[in-house]
């Protein structure tokens, strides 16, 4: 077991977090980095021991085109900034991981500079691919080169090159050495070259135990990617699209087929492929702002803490703030925010509330981390699984309907189950719990034993009920119902404080719908099928230049799903 089977990622954007110039002046450094010291406090409330926070390195604007990979960007201070940064992280317990820009490099970067300077000459003309000194450009260089993306912004650099790869192992073992990090999150790592990858791996389990290297990886088979040579794990797309498009379709066989597609591929073993699991981040827009119905929030959440993996809330996003794409710019999706606007939120924001009390649980839950997963109940807007460890059968329960659901289950063989959210204790008969699962709600069910309430009555408080206080973007005073039970003697929450376009996954593609459903449920899931492919078309067209809105429609009429199939083919 590592510290990131247990884990819980806080996802920082620095340049936006800070409000730093979307342009990099080059001038004398701002501590910006050090605004978010009141930030880690505020993670840890959350229930979070984890961040992944970047880009941070010197670049010229969004953080992507790195100028220079030693350099904290000078937008956000120095090196002595962000090494207190991670070592502040480290007093609360709290690991921290970078991104890993390797797959190109900005312009001002010194091996691009020396090949403008000295051409044929320059001992770095191999560090990139193509280079062409019969070509131009933009910029007009008087020689061409490969770029990531179509911009010629981001050059890429030549990972088959033994030099560049030497370097970016000695980038790891600085950021090791220098700031003391645990892990690096590998940008655009479904293009980077394997050899490459497990480089850097042999370099991971050089530098120190239970280093992490994470991939964001959009689509395909993940077992590629995840392995013993390769990478720790991976971003899960396919559940990020699930996940909403799930509840705004009233459709979760798409979610449980999407997980157990998942957990197949990790040979359906407990450990599987511990997946980086979100809702949203600095490239797709805000799970509030994608959700048709707001209190579907709820239940959103609850599956991001308790399906296999490693759940993941991208900042500001506890507080249930919007975002949106919006003119081809990414900016309304990494904001500047103030803590001091938040202060309270931890107590009386619901959706805030929520997330800290998942945060808490998942860390008091092995059975979260390391249990097995196996269905229970499925219909289009119930949805009911258990995590298994031994000997502790945890229970999930979910509900998207606008009216209330009462489920019976087979459950564990203890006595009684408490929800862990709603604090109703059920007593078991005959081997099965019978719970009503509020609308658009849900709950986790724990079986009711000496050590579970010991473990519990040190992190848990009053239940939470999201939904009675949410409807149609409007929320109540924050109030929550009372409970005097020992689940909830003392509470969770103690203390509180004062460009690059990514292709959302296209859905999991199958000949037939689920099995198990009917004629309703197989239209919803071939409707969900059609809306990611759609959605997926769409942002690789954004990806590779503006979207005309006669663009848009001809994607939004195309309804037919082989058609569809072929036009995502088309653009690899």
């Amino acid at each position: 077991m590592a510290w990131y089977d247990e884990a819980v990622f806080y996802h920082i954007y620095p340049l936006g977090l800070t409000g730093a110039p979307k342009q990099n002046p080059y001038s004398i450094p701002e501590h910006r980095l050090n605004t978010l010291l009141p930030w880690i406090s505020h993670i840890k409330t959350l229930g979070c021991n984890a961040i992944y926070i970047g880009p941070l390195f010197e670049s010229v604007g969004h953080g992507y085109e790195t100028t220079d990979y030693k350099k904290l960007d000078s937008r956000l201070g120095t090196n002595e900034d962000l090494k207190n940064f991670v070592k502040s992280c480290h007093e609360q317990d709290i690991r921290v991981i970078l991104d890993g820009v390797f797959n190109h490099t900005g312009r001002d970067f010194f091996a691009f500079q020396d090949i403008k300077q000295n051409r044929e000459n320059s001992s770095y003309k191999d560090w990139y691919c193509n280079v062409n000194f019969w070509g131009n450009n933009e910029y007009n260089d008087g020689f061409s080169y490969e770029n990531w993306g179509g911009y010629n912004l981001l050059v890429k650099l030549n990972q088959q090159n033994p030099a560049v790869k030497d370097y970016i192992c000695d980038v790891i073992r600085f950021w090791v050495s220098e700031f003391d990090i645990d892990g690096i999150r590998l940008d655009a790592a479904d293009v980077l070259n394997f050899d490459y990858m497990q480089a850097l791996r042999r370099v991971a389990n050089e530098v120190k135990p239970d280093f992490w290297l994470m991939g964001e990886v959009i689509h395909g088979d993940y077992n590629r990617w995840v392995n013993e040579g390769t990478l720790h794990s991976v971003t899960n797309y396919h559940l990020h699209k699930a996940l909403y498009s799930g509840h705004n379709d009233h459709n979760y066989f798409e979610i449980a087929h999407t997980v157990k597609r998942l957990y197949e591929m990790g040979g359906s073993r407990p450990e599987g492929l511990k997946l980086y699991n979100f809702v949203d981040n600095h490239d797709v827009e805000r799970i509030y702002t994608k959700l048709a119905n707001k209190a579907h929030f709820t239940p959103v959440h609850i599956l991001l803490y308790t399906l296999p993996g490693v759940p993941s809330v991208y900042y500001g996003s506890e507080f249930g703030i919007e975002g949106k794409k919006e003119h081809f710019s990414d900016d309304s999706l990494r904001p500047a925010l103030s803590l001091a606007d938040y202060v309270n939120d931890v107590t009386e924001n619901p959706h805030t509330r929520l997330l800290a009390n998942l945060g808490h649980i998942r860390q008091a839950t092995p059975a979260l981390s390391y249990g097995d997963y196996k269905e229970l109940l499925l219909t289009n807007r119930q949805y009911a699984f258990a995590r298994n460890h031994e000997g502790i059968s945890v229970l999930v329960t979910v509900n998207n309907d606008d009216s209330d659901f009462v489920m019976t289950l087979p459950c564990g063989a203890v006595s009684q189950y408490k929800g862990v959210l709603s604090g109703e204790t059920i007593t078991v008969d005959n081997g099965h719990i019978t719970v009503t699962i509020k609308a658009n709600s849900g709950d986790i069910w724990v079986p009711v034993t000496e050590d579970i309430k010991e473990i519990y009555s040190s992190c848990t408080q009053e239940p939470v009920t999201v939904t009675q206080e949410i409807k149609n973007n409007e929320c109540t005073n924050g109030q929550v119902p009372d409970s005097d039970d020992w689940f909830f003697e003392s509470a969770f929450i103690t203390n509180p404080e004062p460009e690059k376009t990514q292709v959302p996954d296209t859905p999991p593609v199958s000949e037939e719908p689920p099995a198990s459903a009917g004629s309703s449920d197989s239209t919803a899931f071939e409707c969900g099928k059609i809306a990611g492919l759609q959605e997926a078309i769409l942002a690789i067209m954004e990806k590779k230049g503006p979207v005309t809105e006669q663009m848009r429609r001809d994607v939004e009429n195309n309804t037919h799903h082989d058609s569809l199939i072929t036009w995502v083919k088309s653009f690899y």
